[in-house]
């Protein structure tokens, strides 16, 4: 279910709250692939080393965390 299928039932703040946890989501995407962003302002995630693996699952595993109570949030409003 797509956020325009939700927007008349979802308060703005939580669409903007999605929309924040992708554009981190995004960022960190962008910092692992490989691709020299730093002259953008974005330090690499080095994942072809162990140090930037482990960098990488925490990064995201604090993405998942942040989704979880995201999610939680979209279900109640989609079951109205």
């Amino acid at each position: 279910m797509g956020v325009h299928t939700l927007s008349p039932l979802t308060p703005s703040e939580l669409v903007l709250d999605c929309f924040g946890l992708a554009m981190d989501a995004r960022e960190l995407d962008m910092r692992a692939s490989p691709y020299d962003l730093s002259a953008y302002g974005y330090q690499p995630v080095h994942i072809e080393t162990p140090a930037g693996r482990r960098e990488y699952a925490l990064a995201q595993g604090a993405l998942a965390e942040r989704a979880a109570p995201l999610r939680d949030r979209l279900i109640t409003f989609s079951e109205v």
